[in-house]
């Protein structure tokens, strides 16, 4: 692999220790590593790339998704529901898929995650209706080169058992345990550099059984890979653990063996101080998903206070039936102006909010190679031009980047390959996805 130096950038934000920000400063990429960062580095028979009106950051990490929902943007009768209204619209619709809508749907949202600055996705697949496997998304991501950690999710109480899904679309438990011990013999990597780490990830408490989620962690700790599920999303989800199993979310977590470093939850919008408390001495991760809490009128995660106690803190998209778009970098923003909203206007600072998108969401998915810009960690880098009309005026470029824009990247490189190169995603011809995407969503919806 060539050696790819990053020149004259504006502004290098490194993320690391000290977060310093480097101006006029050089980013040298060598075999899928970061070998230098510095001024005026000089590299003979490097390939040069000029970044003279670019900021540089690391690129940013997605904790939570569910990329089939690609396929359901904006769909009537759940624009404006709350959580367990949409979820039951929709079931009937994904109880229509199969492999070609799961691979196809995840290359359209990865390549979308892609432009908007991302180089390290997670993904929650629960349901795997007409013989879709969890290998669809992993293929998908695999062409288009981002960094995946797929999550082989699960439903197992239908709706016959007094759960939410329909019971078409729920499997088995012994299946479901023996499917997970498939996916991660076959393709978790647990390599520094990994392109695909997979994780084990029930669905929710409202969707598998206390038997389930315990076995679920077991068998994770077993094998050395992470758990993830849905954790007090809403008041809903919080009245059904409260009822059902007479305990708050972060206790029945906490019982089932379900905190730990190995484990993130996402939105844990409802988290009350003792569970906050849980997961900071616990170091348990939050995915924290601010556009879909909003769509869903779910509320607003107490990330300030999440992060003062030490909860590791990351930033999620969600499923783009919930979004319904699929701009990490939107995230970044929404994140940002939620928490002044619940705290004021010194809530949180762009800076804080960038890291979270960065570092935050590598420390949550056990990622130490990723999330800063320093020697030995992985080359993943995104080059924001900010010379163009979103940024023009802006006084400080990082906090534009956060505050104003570009809200898409010029270039991405992921373990110092390109991703996207000139505003394009150069991996996949995303015209093509595009359009074999809307022809599988007018046949669902026909």
């Amino acid at each position: 692999m060539r050696e790819i130096l990053i020149r004259n950038a504006d502004v290098v934000v490194t993320m690391d220790a000290t977060r310093r920000e480097l101006a006029g400063a050089d980013v040298l990429l060598r075999g899928g590593v970061i070998a230098a960062v510095g001024v005026g580095l000089d590299v003979p028979g490097a390939e040069v790339v000029e970044a003279r009106g670019c900021v540089v950051t690391p690129g940013l990490v997605n904790t939570h998704h569910h990329l089939y929902q690609t396929l359901t943007r904006a769909v009537p009768g759940g624009q404006d529901a709350l959580l367990f209204g949409w979820l039951q619209t929709l079931y009937p619709i994904w109880a229509r898929f199969g492999p070609e809508e799961m691979f196809v749907s995840a290359q359209v949202g990865l390549a979308e995650l892609a432009l908007t600055g991302c180089s390290l996705s997670s993904d929650h697949l629960y349901l795997y209706p007409n013989g879709a496997r969890l290998e669809d998304t992993i293929e998908a991501a695999a062409t288009v080169g981002l960094r995946f950690h797929p999550t082989r999710g699960a439903m197992s109480i239908g709706e016959s058992d007094g759960g939410l899904p329909p019971d078409a679309l729920v499997e088995r438990e012994g299946a479901i345990l023996e499917d997970m011990i498939r996916v991660v013999d076959a393709f978790h990597d647990p390599a520094e550099g990994s392109m695909c780490r997979v994780g084990l990830a029930p669905c929710s408490p409202f969707s598998v059984s206390r038997d389930l989620m315990r076995e679920a962690a077991l068998l994770a700790r077993d094998k050395g890979v992470m758990l993830h599920t849905h954790l007090a999303e809403n008041d809903e989800d919080i009245a059904y653990s409260l009822a059902k199993f007479g305990m708050r979310p972060g206790q029945y977590a906490e019982d089932l063996g379900w905190t730990g470093p190995d484990v993130w939850h996402a939105h844990c919008v409802k988290l009350d101080a003792g569970e906050i408390d849980l997961f900071a001495r616990t170091r348990t991760g939050v995915a924290h998903c601010p556009c879909s809490n909003c769509r869903l009128g779910s509320g607003i995660a107490p990330v300030r206070v999440m992060r003062d106690a030490g909860v590791p803190v990351g930033l999620g998209v969600d499923g783009s039936a919930s979004n319904d778009a699929g701009n990490l970098m939107g995230e970044v923003r929404q994140a940002l102006l939620l928490q002044r909203v619940a705290g004021g206007a010194d809530a949180m600072s762009a800076r804080e909010v960038l890291e979270i998108a960065t570092l935050g969401g590598a420390q949550v998915l056990g990622r130490p190679d990723c999330g800063s810009l320093q020697p030995g960690k992985r080359a993943d880098v995104v080059l924001w031009d900010v010379s163009g009309i979103g940024a023009a005026g802006s006084w400080d470029p990082v906090a534009a980047l956060v505050l104003c824009g570009p809200g898409r990247v010029r270039d991405l490189f992921v373990e110092g390959r390109r991703v996207v190169a000139g505003g394009q995603v150069v991996t996949v011809d995303v015209a093509a996805i595009v359009g074999r995407q809307n022809a599988l969503a007018r046949k669902l919806r026909d």
